[in-house]
């Protein structure tokens, strides 16, 4: 049974610092590409990030970021530890909103639909 478990959501003042934790059970990270994806209020779903685990160069292979939160947020991953991570810094209240885990089902690569989900963690940015 697949588990993503997200931690490390809270609340935090503008310019400041959180690092999000997803840990993952039910399939081997260091084989899956995975992706943080958040619902900020009233807004859509947006993909914020995703890390492939093929590092090949072909198409959605690597480490993709939308563009507002480029230069500020970084995802990782600890594949031993089955665990993916999103630093935010420098945060402003436009990031205010639920932070998701999620994969896509035995994909090595990035995309756009993801079969696996957290249950999120609410990050909020607020003075």
């Amino acid at each position: 049974q697949v588990q993503l478990v997200e931690s490390g959501g809270g609340l935090v003042q503008p310019g400041g610092s959180l690092r999000l934790a997803c840990s993952v059970s039910g399939f081997s990270l260091g084989d899956n590409a995975i992706a943080w994806i958040r619902q900020r209020p009233g807004r859509e779903q947006e993909g914020v990030a995703c890390s492939s685990s093929e590092d090949s160069g072909a198409i959605y292979t690597g480490t993709f970021y939308t563009r507002s939160v480029k230069g500020r947020f970084t995802i990782s991953r600890d594949n031993a530890k089955n665990t993916v991570y999103l630093q935010m810094n420098n945060l402003t209240t436009e990031d205010t909103a639920v932070y998701y885990c999620a994969a896509p089902r035995a994909s090595s690569r990035c995309r756009r639909a993801m079969d696996y989900w957290g249950n999120g963690t609410l990050v909020t940015v607020s003075s």
